[in-house]
């Protein structure tokens, strides 16, 4: 039994060994000769009959992570979240809801809540630094205008849609291919959409389009123009209009979306001098939908709403990388102080220590030792990033006293034990980086 079980060991760290080296992208020839080992390693152990064997797997379309990785999860949400406190917004959760009466006749202008979505966009992703970005925006009723005028039938509506949207990806040639090939549009009805949907600008643009002798004879086009250059007034007001671009090849979610629609796309993901930028997609999105929440109302009722979707996962693959680009530290707790000894048997004031900090709403740690080296305490501190130290020994125990050393500078002072809460709160109030 003694032999299995060193065998059993051996196995164990081998496999560390193997996955510890897949992380830090060893080289394939390196990882397949550890492999080659750990698999030799099990064959020497062989099948154990009398043991019960359990593997662990995440559920299909989740994944683990790590500290590090929840430390800037962390961070990216805290950005969001406090964006959107910013400009009023309650937290809810919404298992049921009812929908209350309410009369908004005369007193809602439509295109504020458009306006203040596009800026909370661009607060987000500007506070999230993952590189410049370009928030587009059209409207549903300007593409459906432009489809009628342009001879495109009811029927093909939606399945145009679905070609025009893919000019962020391919070029007009291939998606006027698929619109006469695969769908059986006129030729001359796909050059007619090409002459739009290929048009994209600022506020000049919506102008322009408001003087086009057959877009602007469209009720519905005429509208959404309408409704875009007063949205064009606001962002300019709210000193975003710069980051908006109005563009006519966005169709995203048109089976619910009413009016305005938006997306976010970065224009270059931050990387390294002579690396390939991450290419994401889209990492917002959003839009006027006023028909969708009165399909849940018994009345039937219009009830106005717009939405802002930020895409969180995309969002944290692109922080990730930039961090590991730059190999910055991130740190994985928000400790203020670790409560240190400079001898041995001090075990119980230490204990003693760290829960009158608790008590006092600091965060604190001590390590789980009976009797560890000070070296050891204070390396722990920096590899942590854990700002201060609190170190008692034997003479500041006679003295009253705690030495409170800062781990950037290195330098200590004696703290009298009744004031020391306060001078830890006092260096910490600035806020922590958690990079």
């Amino acid at each position: 039994m003694a032999e299995r079980a060193a065998l059993e060991e051996l196995v164990r760290l081998q496999g560390e060994r193997v996955r510890g080296l897949k992380q830090q992208k060893a080289s394939a020839e390196q990882i397949e000769e550890e492999v080659a080992k750990l698999l030799k390693l099990k064959a020497q152990l062989g099948p154990d009959e009398g043991k019960q064997k359990f593997v662990l797997k995440t559920p299909k379309g989740t994944r683990d992570y790590s500290p590090r990785q929840m430390a800037v999860r962390e961070k990216v949400f805290d950005v969001i979240i406090s964006c959107f406190k910013r400009h009023g917004a309650e937290v809810i959760d919404t298992p049921v809801f009812e929908l209350k009466d309410f009369d908004i006749a005369g007193q809602f202008d439509p295109m504020i809540p458009d306006a203040e979505c596009l800026k909370i966009m661009c607060e987000i992703l500007s506070s999230l630094q993952i590189g410049d970005f370009l928030v587009k925006v059209n409207d549903r009723r300007i593409l459906d205008g432009m489809f009628a005028i342009c001879g495109v039938p009811d029927s093909k509506f939606r399945t145009i849609c679905s070609s025009v949207d893919k000019l962020d990806k391919v070029s007009w040639e291939e998606v006027k291919n698929e619109m006469v090939g695969e769908k059986g549009l006129a030729p001359e009805v796909a050059d007619r959409i090409g002459d739009y949907v290929q048009q994209h600008g600022g506020v000049s643009l919506v102008e322009q389009l408001l003087q086009d002798p057959e877009l602007s004879q469209n009720k519905q086009a005429l509208e959404g123009l309408g409704d875009l250059k007063l949205l064009f007034e606001y962002l300019i007001l709210l000193g975003i209009a710069d980051k908006i671009s109005f563009d006519l090849s966005l169709a995203r979610g048109l089976d619910y979306y009413t009016g305005v629609i938006y997306e976010a796309v970065l224009l270059q993901s931050p990387a390294q001098a002579g690396e390939e930028p991450l290419g994401v997609g889209s990492v917002a999105a959003g839009g006027r939908y006023d028909g969708l929440v009165g399909m849940f109302d018994p009345k039937g009722r219009k009830v106005p709403c717009v939405g802002l979707s930020i895409g969180v996962e995309r969002i944290f693959s692109i922080v990730e990388q930039r961090l590991e680009a730059l190999e910055e530290k991130v740190r994985t707790t928000e400790t203020q102080v670790l409560v240190a000894s400079a001898q041995k048997k001090l075990l119980e004031e230490r204990l003693k220590l760290v829960s009158e900090l608790w008590d006092a709403g600091i965060k604190a740690e001590l390590l789980y030792k009976k009797n560890p080296k000070l070296l050891n305490q204070l390396q722990y501190c920096e590899e942590a990033g854990i700002p201060l130290v609190a170190i008692i020994g034997e003479q500041e125990l006679k003295d009253g006293v705690i030495k409170l050393r800062s781990v950037a500078s290195r330098e200590e002072v004696d703290i009298r034990r009744e004031d020391l809460v306060e001078e830890i709160k006092r260096r910490t109030s600035e806020p922590l980086c958690t990079c």
